[in-house]
């Protein structure tokens, strides 16, 4: 993704070793990376999304005379190509954190959209709305992401990521595809007929579905940054925590088999055609029975091979139960467990309806053939708005009308979620570029920041280098550039 400045694998400042805990234990630093899209409609005069979302970022370039800022949650925002807003995560260790972090993002956004339009109206007419939808395909079939990112030891390699990992994340869309409606009929999965590649270092020109661009923001000695790109957009609030969750105990079977020379139990499940199953398995329950053909010369389906994952992982909790729920500080590994097998014998049984409070898919399918039963002369347009308003988080009613019938199940309040938006999580690196963030503002300092450094260019200029994102408490180095700085308000920063 576009930084402020390189981060990644440049010379750093001398840093101590990595903890023996950080390397030999199972804990790590997730983060999600959403780009949204925007339109308007209802405008008394053409206006194009470029000029919407250069509106709704004015607040942000007049507080940071750029399109591209960290916020005091530690989160970044920025303007990505093609005129998309995105937000990506500050750093979190756990599922929870990061869902809340995420949600963050959506309130931000919907905030910069509200603003954007009472402005937009006094020159577009009082009926113009702007519409900011967390989905990733648009009306005219351009795609746009979203990322998951996991900080892993950088003893595996790349090539176990892509023939041990990528059958998990293509078979997982079974329970956290976001769905959609095409002239072809349903899919479970927004990104499958737009993603190219199995694996690269691309993501503009090809679409792979998982990058190999290496930026840690880390310890590029210890550790890298997996950047998963297959991902859809999660409106349930389940299915992003989930993703998350069951990735991150996979993950822990993979690194383990590596940190002891052992094997995985992963290793025959690479597919023939990694694109090829994607798009098999985007068909879904229409193709439910579906063979996916493995380089092994096996054919399975993508449940079976979802189970074949979720037993392996059941097995290695029973022998390192005490230090992956360590790994963990807020989700419960059994609960995860839970919530798996229990959306695995849903879609084993068919009881798609099941899922319809927790899977974006399965909520989407019911709402759109009750439908159908009411209106057997629906349009495929009629259904594809019903679906654009699901993803609208600004001015869209659907999905704020499902979770207030309880018919889509929430994990965190609205409260969580406030709170997030101006504060970090408290355990990782981002407590302190928060905490810097909002000072610096606070005293109207000439600053930059990135995700492993910080910077005040005047009065005097000082840098502190955050390279350990497990770390919270302040360095010598942090704690003298926070010194130059002026003391300020400690309120909130808004954007």
């Amino acid at each position: 993704m576009p930084q402020l400045r390189d981060s990644g694998t440049r010379s750093l400042h001398a840093s101590e070793p990595v903890p023996s805990a950080e390397m030999d234990g199972f804990c790590r630093i997730f983060g999600v990376e959403t780009e949204y899209g925007v339109s308007v409609t209802g405008a008394s005069k053409p206006v194009d999304a470029g000029q919407v979302a250069m509106i709704m970022f004015q607040p942000v370039v007049s507080r940071s005379r750029s399109t591209n800022t960290y916020l005091d949650n530690g989160s970044r925002l920025y303007l990505d190509v093609g005129s998309h807003p995105e937000y990506a995560t500050a750093e979190a260790r756990d599922p929870r954190e990061a869902l809340a972090q995420d949600l963050a993002g959506e309130q931000v956004m919907r905030n910069l959209a509200l603003k954007a339009q009472r402005k937009l109206r006094e020159t577009h007419g009082e009926r113009a709305m702007i519409h900011v939808f967390k989905n990733n395909v648009d009306s005219a079939g351009h795609a746009f992401g979203c990322h998951e990112n996991y900080l892993v030891r950088r003893f595996v390699p790349l090539e176990t990521i892509e023939h041990q990992l990528l059958p998990f994340l293509i078979t997982r869309q079974l329970f956290t595809g976001a769905g959609r409606m095409t002239p072809d009929g349903f899919q479970i999965t927004q990104r499958a007929d737009f993603l190219d590649e199995a694996v690269s270092s691309a993501t503009t020109r090809s679409r792979p579905m998982v990058n190999t661009r290496d930026e840690p923001h880390a310890d590029p000695d210890s550790f890298r940054r997996l950047h998963v790109i297959i991902g859809d957009s999660n409106r349930s609030q389940w299915a992003t925590w989930m993703k998350l969750a069951v990735t991150h105990l996979v993950l822990c079977v993979i690194e383990d088999a590596f940190r002891n020379e052992v094997p995985s139990g992963f290793e025959d499940y690479a597919f023939a055609d990694p694109a090829a199953a994607n798009r098999a398995v985007s068909r879904f329950p229409d193709n439910s029975h579906a063979e996916l053909a493995l380089e092994s010369g096996e054919s399975v389906t993508a449940l079976d091979l979802q189970r074949r994952y979720y037993a392996a992982v059941e097995a290695f909790i029973t022998n390192h139960d005490d230090a992956l729920v360590g790994s963990l500080p807020v989700t419960g590994i059994k609960t995860v467990m839970g919530e798996w097998h229990r959306a695995l014998d849903a879609l084993d049984h068919g009881e798609y309806d099941a899922l319809a409070d927790r899977v974006d898919w399965a909520a989407k399918k019911r709402l759109f053939d009750a439908l159908r039963n009411r209106r057997p002369d629906v349009t495929f347009a009629q259904l594809e708005q019903l679906e654009l308003d699901y993803h609208d988080i600004a001015n869209g009613r659907l999905y704020g009308s499902l979770t207030s019938r309880n018919q889509l199940r929430e994990l965190l309040t609205s409260n969580d979620v406030a709170i997030a938006v101006h504060n970090p999580p408290t355990d990782t690196r981002a407590a302190l570029r928060g905490q810097f963030v909002r000072a610096a503002l606070a005293a109207g300092a000439q600053f930059s920041a990135d995700w492993t450094h910080l910077t005040v260019a005047a009065p005097e200029r000082r840098e502190a280098v955050l390279l350990d994102p497990f770390e919270s408490e302040p360095t010598e180095e942090f704690t003298q550039l926070m010194g130059v700085l002026p003391n300020g308000s400690d309120e909130p920063v808004q954007v």
